[in-house]
């Protein structure tokens, strides 16, 4: 990358003095400003980006309340379309779109000419199907260039997508598209992760036999596998193939800024997972904005960045692989790497994402942290690739980063040669499609700290007493809302689901469910969830979905499982079940549990331990106590985290409290 590099909050600061007359002494009253004054802060950022409309806005901020303000009333935007004005630019500068690896070292790379063909492609096969702006695209495909070149068609045409990756059993995948209806089922007929193939056929046609409203089906053939079994269809390769005219005028259309982009699901203690839906220009606002101020991540054929290359590795069941696939959106070349970062069981292999980045010429690097956790467990020298040094920035979230984690992050790419290697540690949520705490490339890093609460975001930790605290873990709370909050649910009269899930603690202030601490110097650690929710590796999963999956084995007649999350430890997830009458918990039980929730919902979820127990407790209305034994799990006395009275049958917990005690001693 070409020197000097100029940090991309620095030039948006310069940009403010310049064109607003703003200057700050410090990122303290950058942030104080950007959350007191949000109508001039979001207009900035608009102007900044140059974001385009055909039609002008009124304020930034029209109407502010939560949930529901009113942002740009007027304007007109397309996520496709702020992704297309990069091609001419880009192409002549030389730089690609995507660069694309897979487990089987196919290396693909598709021009920013050859995007615009394909999506427009896509864009008009799917116009010529039927495909009507709100309409819901529901696509089941991995990580790969199809997947992004789907995306931009369908919300070139004002369809709304929704992706769920091919790890997730049927009925994960039918609880979430069967709440949208969707019209148009895009997917594949199998992949490839940890060195064998998985066909995928029939479950596709699962989908289609459940999905009664999807009246066209596109598959992508990536294993080739006998497609008997698959329901009538399209071939994706045969769509992506047009040319001519019609493609070459195709543009994508303008849309209000609040049109649904997509529906991302987030699960909760209870119920179906939540159809969280966003609109275009919230999207791009928050998205760019976080990219490009605080990730630091530069436009690839701008001089001052030219030849960014940016990875973040992500399935397309985690919202970072929306948020990798938002760099298209400044015109940064993005490199996605299909497959298990892990290698296979029988060759175990963590420099995988390490080669593809130093081969590729990488300069952001993100994963999740328990990928940079098992990269120092397994011993990785990072010195045996030397095109690593190409790297400048390494991204995390999904969990908290422990401390020694980001030392042994920075000690070894001071072997390659890289003084102090910036990490830019963030935490948000599907939630938004954002971070609410973050990075600042110009701040002094702590390690175990995350650097900053994040440009307008008017996050707080909030105490027992709904009161704002330094210096102390209380709940994450944002006060005044962001342009990327969720326009609502998905089929959800009353706005009743929405309202529960961020604003029942708080009216009028969002609550996220994690536990913040936030230092006199501006610093941010994340303490894991404040709720009973799951958090694997930065996917999140309901509880009740485990339970669903759980339950329906015969021999299983109850269970809990709580998520062990915590800052400096290993995630442990232990599942607690009752069993009926003369069962015991063998290995083949264990197997059958493991292989229930596996085929359901996702390997991820897998327990690190089952454990058999004679009771669930429960509430005197029968709740399962999920959240007071985790807070047990976690050191807290049993007095402080349940009150006996209000169970059904407090008996039951000595055996948890015995359990908690043998886990603090391990």
């Amino acid at each position: 990358m070409a020197a000097p590099y100029v940090p991309q909050i620095r030039r948006y600061q310069e940009w403010l003095r310049a064109h607003r007359g703003l200057a700050f002494e410090n990122y303290q009253a950058l942030w104080e400003w950007s959350v007191r004054d949000l109508d001039a802060f979001w207009d900035s950022i608009w102007e900044y980006l140059e974001l385009e409309s055909p039609t002008p806005h009124g304020k930034a901020l029209a109407q502010e309340k939560m949930p529901g303000a009113r942002w740009f009333e007027g304007a007109q935007v397309n996520y496709a379309r702020q992704v297309l004005r990069h091609v001419d630019a880009a192409h002549a500068a030389g730089v690609p779109a995507l660069v694309a690896r897979n487990e089987k070292g196919e290396n693909r790379e598709l021009s920013w000419p050859e995007l615009r063909r394909q999506v427009a492609s896509v864009a008009l096969h799917l116009k010529a199907q039927g495909l009507q702006p709100g309409d819901r695209v529901a696509a089941y495909l991995p990580n790969i260039p199809e997947a992004m070149i789907a995306f931009l068609a369908v919300v070139s045409l004002g369809g709304i997508w929704s992706i769920c990756a091919p790890d997730m059993g049927t009925n994960a995948v039918l609880d979430r598209f069967k709440q949208i209806d969707p019209k148009i089922l895009v997917a594949c007929d199998g992949v490839t992760y940890g060195g064998r193939d998985y066909d995928r056929t029939g479950i596709v046609a699962e989908l289609k036999a459940a999905l009664p409203s999807v009246q066209h089906v596109l598959v992508h053939r990536i294993l080739g596998v006998d497609g008997s079994q698959l329901p009538a269809h399209t071939a994706f390769a045969a769509v992506t193939g047009a040319s001519g005219p019609e493609v070459e005028a195709f543009e994508p259309m303008w849309l209000p800024f609040d049109h649904p982009v997509w529906i991302v699901y987030s699960s909760g203690t209870t119920g179906l997972p939540k159809p969280i839906v966003h609109g275009h220009g919230g999207i791009l606002l928050v998205m760019l904005m976080m990219c490009v101020l605080h990730n630091d991540i530069g436009c690839s054929y701008d001089e001052n960045s030219r030849g960014e290359r940016y990875l973040w590795y992500s399935s397309t069941g985690w919202v970072m692989w929306n948020a990798q696939m938002a760099g298209l959106l400044n015109g940064t070349t993005c490199c996605i790497y299909d497959g298990n970062p892990a290698g296979s069981k029988d060759k175990p292999d963590w420099g995988v994402l390490w080669r593809f980045a130093a081969d590729l010429g990488v300069t952001f690097f993100g994963a999740g942290a328990a990928y940079f956790a098992n990269c120092m467990k397994a011993g990785i020298e990072l010195a045996q690739w030397p095109g690593l040094k190409s790297v400048r920035a390494l991204g995390t979230t999904g969990s908290p980063l422990p401390e020694d984690v980001q030392r042994w992050g920075m000690a070894q790419f001071r072997t390659l040669g890289v003084p102090e290697i910036w990490w830019c540690n963030i935490s948000g949520g599907t939630d938004f499609a954002g971070a609410f705490i973050g990075g600042n490339r110009e701040l002094p890093q702590v390690p175990g700290e995350m650097q900053c609460r994040m440009l307008g975001c008017a996050v707080q930790a909030w105490n027992e007493q709904g009161q704002p605290v330094i210096g102390e873990v209380g709940e994450l709370v944002c006060t005044r809302p962001i342009p990327s909050m969720p326009l609502y649910f998905w089929n959800d009269p009353g706005n009743q689901r929405y309202l529960s899930s961020y604003f029942d603690t708080y009216p009028g202030v969002w609550r996220h469910g994690d536990w913040l601490k936030i230092s006199p110097q501006g610093g941010c650690v994340i303490y894991g969830r404040s709720d009973a929710t799951i958090n694997r590796h930065g996917l999140r999963m309901g509880t009740a979905e485990i339970y669903s999956a759980v339950e329906g084995i015969p021999e299983v007649l109850d269970s809990m499982v709580v998520d062990l999350e915590y800052l400096g430890r290993a995630s442990y997830m232990p599942l607690f079940v009752v069993l009926r009458p003369g069962v015991t918990l063998d290995d083949a039980m264990k197997a059958k549990i493991a292989h229930a929730i596996r085929t359901a919902l996702s390997p991820r979820f897998v327990p690190d331990e089952i454990v058999q127990v004679a009771e669930i407790p429960r509430t005197l209305t029968g709740k399962k106590q999920e959240l007071p034994i985790k807070k047990l799990m976690l050191g807290q006395p049993i007095e402080k985290v349940v009150n006996r009275d209000a169970m059904a049958n407090p008996g039951c917990l000595e055996a948890y409290v015995a359990f908690a005690k043998a886990k603090a001693g391990g």
